[in-house]
């Protein structure tokens, strides 16, 4: 196990450096000069445009500039954004808690709702239960999120209106920032109201998000539960009288676990991916807005260090996932 551990921590490193090499060119490809950005209507002088290429080292060649990037990785130092002068890793942890509580919260929402549809589509196998369930699975991953996600306002808030269109929190209130996470520091504020607005906020994001994940996880699930069903062990559980529930919750279930385990860690990356649009379409101020501002703005330090934290995080979940095999089945070990 702990060589395994060590295997896998040692592969983070080569992987990152083939990110950092990804992120610093993909900026670089777009079209669009980030001086002239800043710059706006106002423009820019031919003197003044070379004097901001020298300060923000856009004039030396590609290759000088990413190892210069490289070394300020090694310290710890993802540079400082071009028009906020804020370093990014600052920036970066001050909207992580919003992407981490939507994402948080649209896992969750679609790993209880996913594993219960997966476990009642493979035991009503071939039924139209499972046929609706597995159907609605289908839409549900095959639906655009930014469609998916105006069909929602359109239902729920311009027509109903039980839901607001944008936001974390409603503007008749304003809680002093403790956690980052706006359902904890609404709740600890003790302001009437706060907690509610911030929960009524996060409703449509939270669904927006979870519907691809929910529909993986539910047809993952019901693979697995179909596999582990037809064991000869299940036949041994079942001739001892157990119960249904005692049959397919304590034996099938904790068996067919690692699989969908694995599915809900690769579906953080997606979530990760999908809150670039949700955010976006939802003013959620969290990474994924940060980073299509910031895209649209040429800010070449930002987008690179945004890109490469979420990488990490991935990158950490995934090996997370990998070290709770042997805790979801202890017949399971890493060599």
């Amino acid at each position: 196990m702990l060589r395994f551990t060590l295997n896998r921590l040692l592969l983070i490193i080569p992987t990152f450096i083939g990110l950092t090499l990804i992120a610093f060119l993909f900026i670089r490809l777009l079209p669009g000069d980030p001086v002239l950005l800043l710059a706006g209507e106002r423009g820019v002088s031919p003197e003044r445009h070379a004097e901001l290429m020298t300060q923000f080292g856009l004039d030396r060649p590609w290759w000088q500039q990413y190892l210069e990037y490289l070394a300020g990785l090694a310290r710890g130092d993802f540079g400082y954004s071009f028009t906020t002068k804020r370093p990014v890793l600052e920036e970066f942890m001050a909207r992580f808690p919003a992407t981490v509580e939507l994402s948080i919260c649209a896992i969750t929402l679609a790993s209880v709702l996913g594993i219960g549809a997966g476990i009642v589509a493979a035991v009503r196998r071939g039924g139209w239960i499972d046929q609706i369930t597995m159907g609605t699975a289908l839409v549900g991953y095959s639906m655009p999120i930014f469609w998916w996600a105006l069909l929602l306002i359109i239902l729920f808030s311009s027509t109903l209106g039980w839901t607001p269109v944008s936001g974390q929190l409603g503007l008749q209130y304003f809680v002093e920032p403790v956690t980052g996470f706006k359902l904890i520091d609404t709740w600890i504020s003790g302001e009437p109201g706060a907690f509610r607005s911030a929960v009524v906020h996060l409703i449509l994001p939270t669904v927006v998000l979870a519907t691809i994940p929910l529909a993986v996880i539910a047809r993952q699930t019901r693979s697995a539960m179909l596999e582990v069903l037809g064991e000869v062990y299940m036949m041994t559980a079942r001739s001892k009288g157990l119960t249904p529930l005692r049959v397919v919750g304590l034996h099938a279930l904790r068996n067919a676990l690692i699989p969908v385990v694995t599915t809900i860690g690769l579906q953080v990356s997606v979530a990760m991916g999908g809150a670039i649009l949700t955010e976006t379409i939802f003013s959620w101020p969290g990474i994924g807005k940060w980073l299509v501002d910031s895209i649209s703005r040429r800010d070449y330090l930002v987008v690179q260090g945004g890109l490469l934290l979420i990488a990490l995080v991935v990158m950490v979940v995934n090996l997370t996932v990998d070290l709770l095999y042997g805790l979801v089945n202890p017949r399971v070990r890493h060599d």
